[in-house]
């Protein structure tokens, strides 16, 4: 089932979506080398709490925090603890969801701590642009296979490689709906985009293989041959000429 979002209730999704996105600068702006991922996770928690929200993530299917924070080789999912600490030229991505009104926010971002390799901002970079090819041909009436043929056609023009067993999702009322929006696919198939879609995008690009694993914490997914991974995303709404993106 897939739920078409109208006026209203897009702009009520407009508010955790806000806090998102604020969330996710005040996470980045802490991230240096010396710093738990514990920290992250308070500084978000205790933003949304102030806004009046709830952090999506917390408790969602046992996910023990509010952020996920994967660092260099953990693409998604990443439990953050006390005794991670960040370490100069990692990059750790950032995921938040917050909840209001009745509605979900969801984006995520990938930081430098630190110095970093070139290498690693260039993945970063990619990543992010990725998500900006698929949104500029959103719009009422193309497919689902066109976002993801976007998204995968830049990310592997640059040599790097798309993770397949993830996938971008629906968004409203629940964290997750229908549909899940893959970031590689075949232009001109799929569902059709009509406008009141909610859609989280998030291109999660490997450097190196687009396999993945998960670790024994049932969360964690890694890549299978420890190169590192970039994460982006953020939360839009379909109209019949393009799209809002509801967390920048």
């Amino acid at each position: 089932m897939i739920y078409l979002k109208n006026s209203e209730q897009i702009a009520l999704m407009r508010e955790p979506n806000r806090i998102v996105k604020n969330a996710l600068e005040l996470a980045g702006q802490a991230v240096k080398p010396g710093v738990t991922t514990e920290y992250l996770d308070k500084i978000v928690y205790d933003y949304i709490t102030k806004e009046n929200a709830y952090p999506s993530f917390l408790n969602y299917n046992g996910f023990p925090k509010s952020i996920c924070a994967s660092i260099d080789d953990e693409v998604v999912h990443g439990i953050p603890s006390s005794k991670r600490v960040l370490q100069e030229g990692s990059i750790i991505s950032i995921d938040i969801g917050a909840y209001k009104n009745g509605f979900h926010g969801d984006a995520a971002r990938t930081f430098a701590v630190g110095r970093i390799s070139a290498e690693k901002q260039k993945l970063i970079d990619v990543t992010k642009q990725s998500f900006f090819e698929a949104a500029k041909i959103i719009k009422e009436g193309i497919r689902l296979g066109d976002i993801g043929n976007a998204v995968d056609s830049y990310v592997t023009s640059f040599g790097y490689s798309t993770v397949k067993v993830l996938v971008g999702h629906g968004i409203g009322q629940n964290l997750h709906e229908m549909p899940d929006v893959p970031n590689y696919g075949k232009a001109g198939r799929g569902m059709r985009i009509v406008e009141g879609m909610a859609l989280a995008i998030e291109p999660m690009v490997n450097m190196g293989d687009y396999r993945v694993e998960f670790l024994d914490d049932g969360w964690t997914c890694v890549t299978i041959d420890g190169k590192p991974s970039a994460h982006y995303e953020n939360t839009l709404v379909v109209t019949k000429d393009g799209c809002e993106i509801l967390t920048l």
